[in-house]
């Protein structure tokens, strides 16, 4: 799909300044543990799935529907990962900046096959574990933690969270 709507009608009037975004990104295993990827059309780089979430939609809805719209798997949201905003803002090539906060979600997949699906993707597929294309560090920390089978609790990175809320 590209960019939403909504964001072409906010940057009609904001232009190229920093705008923050929702963003949910999908760590989608298969019932061999593999891990499905896609190969972005604007980086050429492998990466995990995901996308902007859209006025009034639910991060978990807008995973299945990234995963969806990107790949044509079927997805089931089994957990929260982490929330984390990304240190850095993104500087897309026509001048575009936006800074993402990220809900990464684990899923299950339940149906389809895997294939590009959009025009967002040059590839898509299922990857092994120990067997991964080069992915970003953030990437691999979000898969690791995914299939961590002792991590049943999100993590949530945190700069001033205090000692003693209470």
């Amino acid at each position: 799909m590209g960019t939403p709507d909504f964001i072409r009608e906010l940057r009609a009037s904001a232009g190229h300044q920093l705008l923050f975004l929702p963003g949910v990104s999908a760590v989608v295993l298969d019932g061999e543990d593999r891990v499905l990827l896609g190969q972005r059309a604007d980086t050429g780089r492998w990466a995990i799935i995901g996308g902007i979430v859209e006025p009034g939609e639910q991060p978990a809805d807008c995973a299945v529907r990234e995963v969806y719209e990107e790949t044509a798997v079927h997805c089931l949201p089994e957990r929260v990962v982490l929330v984390e905003t990304l240190s850095r803002p993104v500087v897309y090539p026509n001048g575009d900046i936006c800074q993402f906060m990220d809900v990464c979600l684990r899923c299950r997949a339940t149906g389809g096959e895997a294939r590009v699906n959009d025009e967002e993707s040059l590839n898509v597929g299922w990857f092994p574990l120990d067997d991964l294309p080069p992915l970003t560090d953030f990437a691999l920390s979000r898969i690791a933690r995914a299939v961590d089978g002792e991590a049943e609790t999100a993590w949530f990175a945190s700069q001033t969270l205090p000692e003693n809320p209470g």
